[in-house]
């Protein structure tokens, strides 16, 4: 029998409210569209990357003002203390310049005592051109960014390649994937997670609607495909997040861009071999949004958006549930909010939970700022 997790008595929505009014804007004064948040906490600093843009509400690939940005908090007073901009399009570095194209969907990840690494996708929209994902690296004691970029590779059964969409599609092709190439759109959608001292990610092309389950080399500097879940073939999935669960499968949540849109799952004994998606129960009348999969202390959170809406606002219901096995799932926040609640972070520092998430207040994709602030502390 599943014990419960929560009191007879506890509200989701009052918890959803609670953490709503605690949270703060990161992003600098002159932008106006952000999105796409990641985040890790180091020395009681927050280091916040994300897409952003000084001209409009919202972002998307064929924009060339789209840049990518690193916000630096202090998480005791919750002042900003840093804010800088690491890849935008056009940019000299020391040894290379990016082309004309939106900098997109970045992530990071603590790579040693003094770096934290900064991928990001430049997307060149040039007749013939393919995007690749970079990297930068950022210095903690000295609090600047190296000055060269580079690129990430990708390794597939083909080989060895630039981490660009070709390669990308013609791995998944040999393993019977239906969906057309694209020239843009492979980007790392989960936050990086460590198992077995080992770091993986997911891997997807977002208008091409392919995922697969990755680990980087010791580097850091090359994903290695370990194994694709596209399946089925009539759904479009998109953007996953994956965790192991307590008898060491795996359990990966996609979010769906065509039929009903609700999200759908797929389990692997090894990360290696994928069952088809299927829906669960315990999410329903979900919509096309990026999930959260996170596991604290013994507990997993599963965050998604229900198609539900506040005074038609898009994204504006946010469920995260918990569950000590990856079965039985109980609501422990349910965020409510006119300014919409999507594409949510949480991260693990010191005993408590902390977040980023994208807001608005008046566009109609609600892509105006990141915000951050404490989830909850987590139980001694």
């Amino acid at each position: 029998m599943n014990s419960s997790l929560l009191t007879t008595t506890w509200n989701p929505k009052h918890a959803g409210d609670r953490v709503l009014a605690g949270l703060f804007n990161v992003c600098a004064p002159q932008v106006k569209g952000a999105h796409d948040s990641d985040c890790v906490i180091v020395d009681g600093k927050a280091y916040i990357v994300y897409e952003a843009n000084d001209v409009q509400p919202g972002e998307q690939p064929d924009w060339p003002f789209v840049y990518c940005a690193l916000s630096v908090v202090d998480v005791a007073s919750g002042r900003v203390e840093q804010t800088l901009t690491f890849a935008a399009a056009e940019t000299r570095y020391d040894n290379e310049t990016l082309p004309v194209g939106a900098c997109f969907v970045p992530h990071l990840l603590q790579k040693d005592e003094r770096t934290i690494r900064c991928f990001f996708a430049s997307e060149d929209f040039r007749v013939g051109s393919e995007s690749q994902t970079w990297y930068r690296d950022y210095d903690l004691p000295r609090g600047a960014f190296d000055g060269c970029i580079h690129r990430a590779e990708i390794e597939t059964d083909q080989g060895i390649f630039p981490m660009q969409p070709r390669a990308f599609h013609q791995h998944a092709l040999a393993k019977g994937f239906r969906g057309e190439p694209t020239q843009h759109g492979l980007y790392l959608v989960d936050g990086f997670k460590r198992f077995d001292s080992r770091v993986h990610a997911v891997l997807n092309n977002f208008p091409g609607g392919q995922l697969a389950w990755a680990e980087l080399n010791p580097a850091l500097d090359r994903f290695t495909v370990l194994g694709d879940f596209f399946l089925p073939h009539e759904a479009k999935l998109t953007e996953a997040a994956v965790n192991r669960l307590p008898d060491g499968s795996w359990l990966a949540i996609s979010r769906q861009e065509n039929r009903d849109l609700n999200y759908m799952f797929a389990a692997s004994p090894d990360g290696r071999t994928w069952t088809p998606h299927e829906y669960r129960p315990h999410v329903v009348n979900g919509t096309n949004s990026k999930p959260v999969f996170e596991c604290f202390g013994g507990v997993y959170y599963l965050g998604w958006n229900e198609a539900t809406q506040v005074n038609g606002a898009y994204r504006s219901v946010f469920n995260l549930d918990i569950s000590r096995d990856g079965i039985h799932w109980e609501r422990k926040y349910r965020f409510e909010t006119g300014k919409s609640f999507q594409y949510a972070t949480l991260r693990e520092y010191e005993g408590a939970i902390y977040l980023t998430v994208t807001q608005g207040d008046h566009s109609a994709s609600r892509k105006e700022r990141i915000m951050f602030g404490k989830l909850e502390n987590l139980e001694s």
